[in-house]
Order: C-alpha cells, then structure tokens, then sequence
C-alpha cells in the first residue's frame, strides 16, 4: 500500500515538463502548480485540448500504416457527439456547465468539452506554461546511473515546429500527458497489402461525404465503428459492418433493421486483389473502402526508459496504478493511460498524487513492493481471460474511488455513477436516440441541486 507522510513536510520545487496539452496534461500542470513546482508544459499543436483540438485537414497515409511521421494527433470526426452525459465529465471543483450561448446539449459535440477545456486553463491561468508548437523529439535520463529518486533528472529535446529551432533542457520531472488515441491499430488480413482500393483507419475520418455512393466496409463494431456506420449509411450506396460475433446491442440491430442498405457480417477472411472482400461466413462483396474502426496503439517514440518502461501487444509496463514505472519513479509518470473510465475526475486523482510525491508531502512503496503489485495485476487479468492488449481497460467505477483512497480524493459521487451507467444502457436499447432521449429526468433533476453544480468557478 501507499506510505502517507502524515507530519508537516517541507514542499519540495521541481522543475517538471509535462508533455500534452490535453485534459490530463492541463489537470496535471494545474496540480503541479498549485503543489509549488516549476511547469512547463510541451504541446505540439498550436492551441490546448489534444484529442478534442479538432483538426479537419487531414492527409491519407500511404501505404496504410506505414506513415512514421504522425501528421494530425486528433481522432475527432465533425459529427461526434459525447457518450457519456456532461453532468458526469467535468473535474471536481469545475463542473461541466452548460453556457449561454454554447451547445448546452446533456451529450453535447466535441467543441463543446474544448472549450470547457478552453474555460479550464484560462481559470487557472495555465496558458503561460505551455510551449504550443513544440514537438518532444527525445526524452531520456542524464544520470542513470543513481539509485537515489531524489538525484534523477531528465534530458528533454524539444523542436519549435515553425523555427525548426531545437532545445535541449534538463527537467527534474517529466510527466507524459500525450494521449493514446492517436496511432492507429490495424488488423492483420490476409491480402491485405495486395488490396488495391482505398483503406484507411477511422483516425482520419472526418466526413461522409467523400464516400457517397460507395460500397464501405466498417471493420470494427465498437463506438466509433456503430457511430460512423450510421452516419455513412445515410449517404453510401451500401455499408458493410464487419464484427467479432453477429451477436450485437439491441440497438444496433434496430439501425440495421431499418436501412436495406445496411449489412452486418462477420470478419474479413481475405481481401482479393480484383476488390473482392470475403467474409468468414463465406458472403462476398466487391467493396470501394475499408475503413477499419479497430483503435489505437500505446506509442511514446521520444521516451528512451532502457528498456523499463516498454509496450508489449498494447500494454504499457510495467507501471503501478497504471501511473509509476517502479524504476523510475517518481520522476517519471504517466497520466491519462487507463481506458474506459470515467476520465476527467480520474486524471486529476493522477495529477495531484504525482504533484504531491514530487514535493515530498507524499511517498510510493518500495520499488519490489510496486513489482509484487503489478504482478498480481497482470496474473488477475490472466487468470479472467483477459488478453494483454486490454490491459488498461478498467471499465469500472470502483477503480476510481481506489485510487482516490491514495491520496484522499473524494470518491466518485454515485449519481455520477447512475447517470453514467443509464447513459450506457439507453446506448445499448437506443443506439440513434440515446442522446437526445433518456428516462431520468428525475435523477437528472437531483443531480442537478447538489452543491458541486451550484458552485461558482474559482477566481
């Protein structure tokens, strides 16, 4: 378990670079500042927000997955709208309000949380940290050779996008915000590369209409694999989903249902060279695009760890909570890594742990004690069945409220929960109309008077 100093400690300064812009690099910078430390935070677009900085100009990779270079960090599409209920998202003393003059929606588009982003850093005066248009080529240790935390430093290479100009700084602290829905995870078909038509991943959707009267096949039935199908089916001559199993929401089979154009198969066999998909269930189409939904790789090309710190088949490791390498801890950390949570409450239950280890209110177990832990992690995942590339998909609450104990963070309030979990049943019995109609009126309505909704945002 966690060691808590209890007795008045000396607030230690470090200077600490936090790398992204996004929800979990902005909670971190402000715990970080609020604890004493020098921040500087590295963004390579050119205004916070990471994923939810909507970039419409994309570039087709080519050939399919082996672009080096990542050309947009954002996976938001025009329409996408949030799947979770806003009362649910915002961060404990910062509710996720609805504004005059704004898309005051319960499941409101994604401009809508950038801006509650936008409101967030300019509250808490976090603009003047970050470095925007700075891309983190390098991060590695200057004195490997200590054993004493206290003594580790890190050397970051930065690259000044417009200028070119490269900077090479020493920080006592990195803590790595860059998100993980960014580099595409792709399925292995066979005849995949031989394929001569066009495939390209969700990551760089952005619009129906350039597949207008085409024949697409959605590989992937997730979220964003149902949503964009939906949206497709509306102008595509026909829209084949290709799942895992044929055994789909209730939801989902009601959109089917409804469009002749629509078809639900089982996975890609084979792609044929002449255009030809073959389905395992022995259907065959001739098809325009594949778009494969199929998610995202764990990717830190500038982290050099020596090895400590590594991803293997999507899980990165080893890390206690899902935060600390135990070797290089807590100089090194994570934030924004585990999935399918609820995220904003949980990235700042990360940042104000990690702000307060590194002033020294605050203490990890031993290094052996956070090996043991993560080992009986991983056997857990193993003896349920768990495959390894799911490894940080908690999709739990109680999770949450344990790692909140680490640092006296409040637990998770249970409407936030209830309102959540209704949110993902509606979405399940009403795939197309979730959003816009629910039956907890009731619920919304109580919610609504607790104090944490009526609170006025800090000065």
């Amino acid at each position: 378990m966690v060691l808590v100093i209890t007795e008045p400690v000396k607030s230690q300064s470090k200077r600490v670079c936090v790398i992204g812009a996004g929800p979990s690099g902005l909670v971190s910078a402000r715990e970080l500042k609020k604890e004493g430390h020098e921040v500087v935070v590295m963004e390579q677009n050119d205004d916070i927000g990471g994923q939810w900085l909507y970039q419409p100009n994309v570039e087709e990779e080519e050939p399919l997955g082996k672009t080096k270079t990542l050309k947009v960090h954002s996976s938001v599409y025009s329409s996408l709208r949030l799947a979770s209920p806003r009362e649910v998202m915002g961060f404990s003393d910062f509710p996720f309000n609805a504004k005059e003059g704004r898309d005051a929606r319960r499941f409101p588009g994604h401009e809508e949380l950038w801006l509650y982003l936008k409101d967030f850093c300019q509250v808490f005066g976090l603009k003047e940290m970050i470095r925007f248009n700075v891309r983190v080529d390098f991060v590695g240790m200057v004195n490997d050779d200590t054993d004493d935390d206290r003594m580790k430093r890190w050397m970051v290479k930065s690259v000044e996008k417009k200028s070119g100009e490269v900077m090479e700084e020493v920080f006592d602290a990195v803590v790595v915000a860059s998100g993980h829905y960014s580099y595409p995870r792709l399925p292995s078909i066979k005849g995949m590369d031989l394929w001569k038509r066009k495939q390209l991943h969700s990551h760089i959707y952005r619009m129906p209409d350039p597949f207008r009267d085409e024949v697409v096949v959605v590989v992937g039935c997730s979220i964003s694999g149902q949503d964009i199908s939906i949206e497709l089916v509306k102008v595509a001559k026909e829209v084949h989903l290709s799942a895992k199993s044929l055994d789909i929401p209730p939801g989902l089979s009601k959109v089917i249902s409804k469009h002749q154009n629509f078809h639900l198969h089982l996975q890609i066999e084979s792609l044929e060279e002449d255009g030809r998909v073959i389905f395992e269930d022995g259907s065959c189409i001739v098809a325009d695009t594949i778009l494969y939904c199929t998610g995202y790789d764990y990717k830190f090309p500038f982290l050099e760890s020596k090895g400590r710190v590594e991803v293997d088949d999507n899980r990165v490791g080893p890390l206690f909570e899902h935060t600390f390498s135990p070797s290089l801890s807590p100089s090194l950390s994570f934030v924004g890594i585990p999935r399918k949570l609820i995220g904003l409450p949980f990235f700042e239950s990360q940042a104000i742990w990690i702000a307060k280890l590194l002033s020294g209110k605050t203490s990890l177990p031993s290094s052996d004690q956070m090996m043991q832990s993560i080992s009986e992690f991983y056997r857990s995942k193993e003896a349920a069945g768990i495959p390894k590339r799911h490894t940080h998909d908690l999709a739990e609450f109680n999770y949450n409220d344990t790692y909140a104990d680490y640092i006296g963070f409040p637990h998770l309030e249970e409407w936030r929960k209830t309102l959540c979990l209704n949110a993902i049943l509606n979405s399940i019995e009403n795939l197309e109309t979730f959003r816009d109609s629910w039956d907890d009126d009731d619920l919304l309505q109580e919610t609504l008077r607790d104090p944490y909704f009526t609170q006025l945002s800090p000065p």
